[in-house]
C-alpha cells in the first residue's frame, strides 16, 4: 500500500552520517574528522530505512540497495520523523553482495531495533541457502535473532555463526546476555578474527570465541543476506520494528561501536513515535474515537516493547486505569499521560461524552470538505437524543425530510433524506454551505452548525481501458492488480513489478477476495476486501466459526495510492458478535438510498460464545454507508433461504438490479440447481430480502430468480466469486454497444474465466429462456486476464489512471492542445484535451502589452480583442487540480473593415459657387476625395471648371488596424450659363375668349430652343437664333382667365452639354363676354 505518510528524515539522517565521515557539518563548514565518532570509518551499506518501491535505498553512498518482498510503503512508518520499516512477518529485504567480503573473519553489523515478539526468527543474517537444521541445504550464517523465544535465550537478544561440518550443525552461539532494552535498542555485533562480540547500545553483552571462516559463509550468488528472513525453513519472518542498519567489512572498536549508534536521544525520539502511532487504536478499546468516548478505556502497561505508566488529569472522568465515568452534562476532556520506560511522557486528549443532547453532537464528526453523501445521523450515538439536520443551501447538502417515511420493501434511509449533496459543476469551484444540527433529547434541544465546504466536481474523462484486483491462493493471500494494455478487455497484464500492492500487517494477515467500486461522484475507488489468513495456520473450519467481524477497506484516486478509508492500519468491523466470519464483501449504489450498500457473507450462531451447531449455514447480510468509514448497524439479514450462498455481485441494467451468486450448498438448494455454481436474480429494489430463490419472485418486493447453474456445463468447474462488468464504449469486445464480461473463479482450475454478453440479454433470462442455456453463452478461451486471478474486481478506468497504473506512479497530466480563432474583434480559444475529458481553467490571450485571462466553458474561452492587427497568443493556464497540461496557439488578427459614405452632389453650373462635398468612413479615419472631369476640389468642396460630367472618388486606405475601404463615387454634370431669353407676356378676348399671347426673344449667343409653358397650354420653338424674337398664342375655353404667370425654357448645347435658362412673367386676370 503506498504511505501517505509525509516523507520521513531517514534520508536526511543519512546524508548528515555521511557528511560526518567527510568531515563536513550541514551548514557546510569543514570540521576535523576526529570530531566525529573517534574517526569511525564510512560503512560499506547504510540502510535507514528510506525506500522506493521495492528498493530499500542504501543511503552510504556505494549504490548497495537491498530489494524489498512482500514490503510495501504501509509497511514504512513515520516516527517522530524517523523512518521506520515494520516487519509483520510479512515480508523480508535482500541484501546485496559487498556489505561485507569474507576475506577474513572483520565485519560489523549494527542493527537497531524493537520487538515484543519473541520466536524463532532472524533479525539479519549473513548467509544463504534455506533448509532444516543440520542440512546441507541449511546455508551457513551469522545472524542475530533481537528476541528469542529459545528458553534458554527466552526473550533475550541470540546471535551466533554456523559453518556445517561433518555430522554436527556446526553453529556457535553467543552466551545469552540479556534482552533488549525498552524501546529502540542498538544490537551491534562484531566479528575480529575468532572472535563475536555483541552490544547493546554500545555495552557488551556477550562475547564467544571460534574457530568458523566467514570465507565459508559470504555466498557466491548476488545474494549476501537478509532482513527479516531466516534460513531455517521452518522459520517465521520477523516480527519487529527497525529503523536503522549499517554494515563494515572491518571491526570497529568499542568506542567506535559506541560512537557509531544512534544517540540515546534519537532513539527516544523514535521511540516515542512509534507510541503515538499504536497507542490511539489501543487506548480507545471498544469506542470508535478517542474524541467520543463512552465505553472503557484500554491503557497498557506496555506497547512496542515500552512498560507505561497512565495518569489521567481528571480521574472522577476518567480514572488511571482507564475506567469511565460519563459526566452528567456536556462533554468533557480528559488528558491522559503516558509515562514511558525510556524517561518520556505521552499525553493524549481524549473527549468523554457527557449524557446530555450535547453528547450526541460532540459524537458527530462532519468533516470540513465533502466528496460524498453525508451519513448525518438522525439519532444520537450517545445518548438516543433525536437529530434534524437543516441547511444554508438545500440544493447543495439536503436537511432532513420532516415528511420522510420508510418504504416498504427494502432498508429505511438512516439519515431521513439528509445529507444528500450536490457539487458544483467541475471548474466553478468549491462551495461553502452550513450545515445546523438540533438534537432533543427530554425536552431539552441544542443546537451546532457545521461549516463544510462542498468540493466541486471531479474531472471527467472517457474510459480507456481496465483494471483489476485480486489474489492469488491460499498461500498467497494479498492484493495484486493488473491493468489492461488499452481499451481491450482481454489485455490485462500484471503492475508494479507483478508484485503485491497491498499487504495486510494486521487483523488475521491475510487480504481476499477484494473489490474495487467506483465511487457515485466519479472520482475515486473503493477497495474492500475478505479479512482471512489460510496460510497463517488457520483452519477452514475456524475461519468460519471464529472468522474476522471486519472488511479491510481503502480508497484510492488512482488505483495506486491507497490508504486506510479509517486512517489507522486495521479493518474495520461492520459485523455483529454472533456471526463467525465476514467473508467475500462487495458493494453497490442504491439510488433510492443515496447510500452504498455494502454486502458479505456469514454465518450467524445464536450466541456470542458461537456455541450452537445447527443453521450454520452461509447466509449474506448487508450494511449501509456513504463514506466507506462509518456503516449502520446490526447488518441487515439480506438473503437467508435456508441454504449456503456467498460471494455475490450486482449490476443495474435499466431500473433493475441484476445479482449473481454463488450456492455455496455441495449439491442442489431447492429450485438452484447444481451446488458450486453460480445463479440470477433480479429486483427493483436493492436491499429487498430473499427469503426463496423463487423463480415466480415478484421483483418489486423481493428477489426473482432468473437462471441457476449457470457456469460448471460449460467450464466442467466449480465456480465462485462471479464479476460482472459492462464493457467500454469502443472496446473491440462490445460492437453491440451494450456488451457485458462475466466471469467466474474456478478456483480449482487457474481462477477467472470469461464469458460474454450483453445486457439486454440478462435483462431477458426468464425461467423458460434462461441467459445459460442460450446458444449465446459460451466460456471465452483462456487468455487476456491476469495470470492465475482469483476472486477479486474489474472495473473500468480512464486513460490517466490506466497509465498511472500501467507505470506504477503518479496520475500524470494529460496534454491538451489549443486552437484559436480570431475576427477582426474577438477571439475563441478551444481546448482539447488529450484523452477527450473534460477542461476547466484559464486561457490568457496577450498581445504586445496587452492581455485578458478568460475562464474556460465548456472547452472553449472567448475574448474581446483590442483594434490593431498582429500576432495574438492563446496560452491554456491549466486548473488547479494540474490535471491537465497547458498548451498555446497565436494567429495572426486579421484588420478590421471599414466603409466610406459619400452624399449625392447636385449638378453644377460653371461659374457658380463652389459645392461642398459630405464624406466620412466608418473607422473614422479621414477620407481622401479626388476627381475626373471639369471639376477638382478645393478645401473640401466642388469647384467646376467647364461643362461636362465630373465624377468624385470618396476613399479610406486604412492603416495597421483597418483595411483600406471600397471607395465610394458620385457623379453630377456642370454646365455653361445660358442668357436667359426676354418674355413678353399679353391677353386679350376672342369671341368671348381668353387669348394669351407670349413672346420670347434669345438673349443668348447660341441658337436655343424655346420651351413655353403657360395653363391654356404649352409648346416648343426650336431653331431660335441668337437676338431673335418669336411668338405663341393660347387659347383658353372658358370665358375668364385667372391671374398667372408663364415660363419660357431656353435650352442649348454648349460644348456638348446641353445647358438651360428659365424666365417667368405675369399676367393678369381676365374676363371675356
Amino acid at each position: 500500500m503506498q504511505s501517505t505518510h509525509p516523507r520521513p528524515r531517514g534520508l536526511r539522517r543519512g546524508l548528515l552520517a555521511g557528511l560526518c565521515a567527510l568531515g563536513i557539518t550541514a551548514t557546510g563548514l569543514a570540521v576535523p574528522t576526529a570530531a566525529f565518532a573517534d574517526d569511525v570509518p564510512a560503512p560499506t551499506a547504510r540502510y535507514d530505512m528510506s525506500h522506493s518501491g521495492s528498493t530499500l535505498l542504501d543511503v552510504s553512498g556505494n549504490g548497495r540497495n537491498a530489494t524489498l518482498s512482500g514490503l510495501t510503503d504501509a509497511s514504512f512508518v513515520d516516527a517522530g520523523g524517523d523512518s521506520v520499516l515494520r516487519f509483520q512477518k510479512n515480508g523480508y529485504a535482500a541484501l546485496p553482495q559487498g556489505l561485507v567480503t569474507g576475506s577474513d573473519n572483520d565485519f560489523t553489523v549494527e542493527y537497531t531495533v524493537t520487538t515484543a515478539t519473541a520466536q524463532a526468527q532472524f533479525g539479519w543474517v549473513i548467509g544463504d541457502g534455506f533448509g532444516s537444521w543440520n542440512t546441507t541445504a541449511l546455508g551457513n550464517y551469522v545472524f542475530v535473532n533481537p528476541r528469542s523465544q529459545e528458553s534458554s535465550y527466552s526473550n533475550q537478544v541470540l546471535g551466533g555463526i554456523r559453518v556445517k561440518s561433518g555430522s554436527s550443525n556446526g553453529e556457535t552461539r553467543i552466551p545469552a546476555g540479556g534482552g533488549l532494552n525498552p524501546g529502540f535498542t542498538t544490537l551491534t555485533l562484531v566479528g575480529s578474527g575468532n572472535t563475536l562480540t555483541l552490544y547493546r547500545d554500545g555495552s557488551s553483552i556477550g562475547t564467544v570465541t571460534h574457530s568458523l571462516s566467514m570465507s565459508n559463509i559470504v555466498p557466491t550468488g548476488k545474494t549476501l543476506g537478509y532482513l527479516g528472513r531466516s534460513l531455517y525453513s521452518s522459520d517465521p519472518l520477523l516480527q519487529a520494528d527497525v529503523t536503522d542498519v549499517k554494515f563494515w567489512d572491518s571491526s570497529l572498536t568499542p568506542a567506535q561501536v559506541q560512537a557509531s549508534m544512534p544517540t540515546a536521544a534519537a532513539k527516544k525520539s523514535t521511540t516515542d513515535g512509534l507510541l503515538r502511532i499504536d497507542l490511539p487504536a489501543i487506548l480507545r478499546g471498544s469506542n470508535t474515537s478517542l474524541t467520543a468516548v463512552s465505553a472503557n478505556l484500554s491503557l497498557p502497561a506496555s506497547a512496542d516493547n515500552v512498560p507505561l505508566t497512565w495518569s489521567s488529569s481528571n480521574t472522577a472522568i476518567v480514572s488511571d486505569a482507564g475506567v469511565v465515568t460519563r459526566p452528567s452534562g456536556n462533554s468533557q476532556t480528559v488528558t491522559l499521560t503516558a509515562t514511558t520506560g525510556v524517561g518520556t511522557t505521552l499525553a493524549f486528549p481524549v473527549t468523554v461524552l457527557g449524557q446530555g443532547p450535547s453528547a450526541d453532537l460532540d459524537a458527530i464528526s462532519v468533516p470540513s470538505r465533502v466528496t460524498e453523501n453525508l451519513p448525518l445521523p438522525a439519532v444520537g450515538s450517545a445518548n438516543g437524543s433525536a437529530v434534524t439536520w437543516t441547511s444554508s443551501d438545500p440544493a447543495a447538502i439536503s436537511g432532513t425530510d420532516a415528511s420522510y417515511s420508510a418504504p416498504a420493501v427494502g432498508a429505511a434511509d438512516p439519515f431521513r433524506g439528509a445529507g444528500v449533496i450536490a457539487r458544483p459543476a467541475y471548474g466553478t469551484g468549491d462551495k461553502t454551505v452550513t450545515l445546523t444540527a438540533h438534537a432533543t433529547l427530554g425536552g431539552s434541544t441544542v443546537d451546532r452548525t457545521y461549516a463544510v465546504t462542498l468540493a466541486e466536481q471531479a474531472r471527467s474523462a472517457p474510459d480507456a481501458g481496465y483494471a483489476a484486483a485480486y489474489f492469488k491462493s491460499d498461500s498467497d493471500e494479498k492484493i495484486y492488480q493488473a491493468a489492461t494494455s488499452g481499451n481491450d478487455f482481454f489485455t490485462f497484464s500484471a503492475v508494479n513489478g507483478g508484485a503485491p500492492t497491498i499487504s495486510s500487517s494486521s487483523d488475521t494477515r491475510g487480504l481476499r477476495d477484494p473489490f474495487v467500486l467506483r465511487s457515485h461522484f466519479d472520482d475515486k475507488y473503493y477497495m474492500v476486501a475478505t479479512d482471512l489468513c489460510i496460510s497463517c495456520g488457520t483452519s477452514w473450519g475456524a475461519s468460519q466459526s471464529a472468522g474476522s467481524l471486519k472488511i479491510e477497506v481503502w480508497e484510492s484516486t488512482d488505483l495506486v495510492h491507497w490508504s486506510r478509508t479509517n486512517g489507522v492500519d486495521t479493518g474495520i468491523t461492520v459485523n455483529r458478535p454472533e456471526a463467525g466470519m465476514t467473508w467475500a464483501p462487495e458493494a453497490y449504489w442504491d439510488d433510492a438510498l443515496q447510500s452504498y450498500v455494502v454486502f458479505f457473507s456469514s454465518r450467524l450462531y445464536g450466541n456470542t460464545a458461537h456455541s450452537n451447531t445447527d443453521k450454520l449455514y452461509s447466509r449474506v447480510f448487508s450494511v449501509l454507508t456513504r463514506d466507506f468509514k462509518t456503516f449502520t448497524y446490526p447488518p441487515n439479514s439480506w438473503q437467508d433461504t435456508g441454504f449456503a450462498r456467498i460471494d455475490s455481485t450486482v449490476t443495474k441494467i435499466g431500473d433493475t438490479y441484476y445479482r449473481f451468486t454463488k450456492n455455496e450448498e455441495s449439491n442442489a438448494a431447492g429450485t438452484l440447481e447444481a451446488g458450486k455454481d453460480i445463479f440470477l436474480e433480479k429486483s427493483k429494489v436493492l436491499t429487498a430480502p430473499t427469503t426463496s430463490s423463487n423463480w415466480s419472485g415478484d421483483p418489486s418486493t423481493t428477489w426473482q430468480l432468473v437462471d441457476t447453474n449457470m457456469t460448471t456445463p460449460k467450464t466442467s468447474q466449480a465456480g465462485e466469486g462471479p464479476e460482472i462488468i459492462k464493457l467500454n464504449a469502443g472496446d473491440p469486445n462490445n460492437t453491440s454497444g451494450d456488451a457485458y464480461a462475466f466471469l467466474v473463479d474456478n478456483y480449482g482450475s487457474g481462477g477467472y474465466r470469461a464469458f460474454l454478453t450483453t445486457g439486454s440479454a440478462i435483462a431477458s433470462s426468464t425461467q423458460t429462456d434462461r441467459l445459460s442455456q442460450r446458444s449465446s453463452w459460451a466460456v471465452r478461451a483462456p487468455g487476456g486476464l491476469p495470470a492465475s486471478p482469483r476472486h477479486g474486481a474489474f472495473v473500468s478506468v480512464p486513460q490517466t489512471v490506466l497509465s498511472a497504473m500501467k507505470d506504477w506512479t503518479n496520475v500524470q497530466a494529460v496534454a491538451s492542445t489549443t486552437a484559436l480563432e480570431t475576427t477582426a474583434t474577438s477571439a475563441t480559444a478551444t481546448v482539447t484535451a488529450a484523452d477527450g475529458g473534460q477542461v476547466a481553467g484559464t486561457v490568457t490571450f496577450s498581445r504586445g502589452s496587452w492581455t485578458s485571462t478568460v475562464p474556460v466553458t465548456g472547452g472553449r474561452a472567448t475574448t474581446d480583442v483590442p483594434a490593431g492587427s498582429g500576432t495574438l497568443t492563446a496560452h491554456y493556464d491549466g486548473y488547479s487540480d494540474g490535471l491537465v497540461s497547458p498548451s498555446s496557439a497565436t494567429a495572426t488578427l486579421p484588420k478590421r473593415s471599414q466603409t466610406v459614405t459619400l452624399a449625392p452632389i447636385a449638378d453644377q453650373v460653371v461659374g457658380a459657387a463652389d459645392a461642398p462635398v459630405t464624406a466620412s468612413a466608418s473607422s473614422g479615419l479621414p477620407v481622401a476625395l479626388s476627381t475626373t472631369g471639369p471639376c477638382s476640389i478645393v478645401n473640401g468642396a466642388v469647384h467646376v471648371t467647364g461643362a461636362g460630367t465630373c465624377t468624385v472618388t470618396a476613399a479610406q486606405a486604412g492603416d495597421d488596424v483597418y483595411d483600406a475601404a471600397t471607395p465610394v463615387q458620385r457623379s453630377f454634370v456642370a454646365t455653361v450659363p445660358l442668357a436667359a431669353p426676354t418674355v413678353v407676356v399679353s391677353s386679350r378676348c376672342a369671341v368671348g375668349k381668353p387669348v394669351l399671347t407670349v413672346q420670347g426673344t434669345n438673349r443668348a449667343g447660341v441658337t436655343v430652343t424655346f420651351d413655353i409653358a403657360t395653363p391654356l397650354g404649352s409648346t416648343s420653338v426650336n431653331g431660335v437664333a441668337s437676338g431673335k424674337t418669336t411668338s405663341a398664342v393660347f387659347t383658353g375655353r372658358s370665358g375668364s382667365l385667372s391671374a398667372g404667370s408663364v415660363t419660357v425654357t431656353a435650352t442649348a448645347k454648349v460644348d456638348g452639354v446641353s445647358t438651360r435658362s428659365t424666365t417667368t412673367a405675369a399676367y393678369p386676370a381676365r374676363t371675356c363676354g
